[in-house]
């Protein structure tokens, strides 16, 4: 089972109706981080930033699309047991039968949702932030996966409470491929996470761990869809190393979204796709912790890089 480190606890596949806590409460800088997919049969669902887990607590943030012919989207606020005016736009960014990736980020005006990579709308605050201390999902929707980022107790690493490690912020909808450094290199225990989409079409996904100074690639993760494999490798001074290719199970597939955890350990990097444990690759580079350049190619769509 992956035990994330401390302060980043994404949930997987949570059943819904979900309700869940945000430990630490929330306030201006954090972002929801939704994965899921909407039913053929879907008439509506919601998600709610609540000031309780109980039923008929108040609500500060509604967001409910409604499939009902004249589709749109309702935002709303609940409190003293009374719904407040509604803002609607009839716009629909979902689409039935589809996965989806919605991202609430949470700023000093207002609640600014994203939807697969688009800017969809505001709200406004209607409630003060700091009283915001739970999340509901409910309605015709398949979840995949929650990451709360920027909340929790320091050190804390409560479930759906996650601090960003060292403080940094994640990179949405990064370019592809994506060339950056890694803050601060590689260390022992340090999770880099990495959402994104494989359209349909696609050939293949290449993550590279490098060490900058030298292009060495200390750990290559070779995606290769139209094969079915996934080749784990490194180049050290120009020469490519032993091929690994064995897995338990390939969780990678066309029209698909994905959720890459790869964790360094003092003897080798942990591989998790969608929560489940894929494979392990021993470090071939020493020290390990010269590693600081990750590089992605291919064909995919990058939503999303935690360090």
């Amino acid at each position: 089972m992956f035990t994330a480190p401390p302060g980043y606890q994404p949930i997987y596949g949570p059943s819904v109706p979900y309700t869940g806590p945000i430990y630490g409460g929330l306030r201006a800088g954090m972002s929801l981080y939704i994965q899921g997919a909407i039913p053929h049969h879907i008439t509506r669902f919601e998600v709610d930033l609540q000031c309780g887990e109980f039923e008929g607590c108040d609500i500060a943030f509604h967001f409910n699309p409604r499939f009902d012919g004249w589709d749109k989207v309702v935002f709303n606020t609940f409190q003293n047991g009374e719904w407040e005016e509604q803002e609607k736009i009839h716009q629909m960014p979902f689409s039935k039968g589809e996965a989806f990736e919605m991202v609430i980020a949470v700023t000093s005006e207002g609640y600014q949702v994203n939807v697969n990579g688009s800017e969809f709308y505001m709200y406004p605050h209607r409630m003060p932030l700091d009283r915001v201390s739970a999340l509901h999902i409910a309605g015709d929707v398949t979840v995949q996966s929650i990451n709360i980022i920027g909340g929790g107790y320091p050190g804390g690493g409560y479930p759906g409470g996650n601090l960003p490690i060292m403080g940094l912020q994640p990179i949405y909808n990064p370019p592809m491929p994506y060339s950056g450094m890694v803050p601060g290199g590689m260390s022992p225990k340090r999770t880099i996470i990495i959402k994104g989409m494989l359209p349909y079409g696609a050939n293949r996904l290449a993550i590279n761990f490098m060490v900058a100074c030298s292009r060495d690639v200390a750990f290559h993760l070779n995606v290769r869809l139209q094969e079915g494999i996934v080749v784990r490798n490194s180049q050290i001074g120009g020469d490519w190393g032993q091929e690994e290719r064995e897995l338990s199970f390939n969780p990678f597939q066309e029209g698909q979204y994905f959720d890459i955890s790869i964790r360094c350990g003092n003897q080798r990097f942990k591989v998790f796709v969608n929560g489940q444990h894929m494979c392990n690759f021993f470090h071939r580079v020493q020290p390990f912790t010269q590693i600081d350049l990750l590089e992605i190619e291919g064909d995919a769509q990058l939503s999303y890089i935690h360090f």
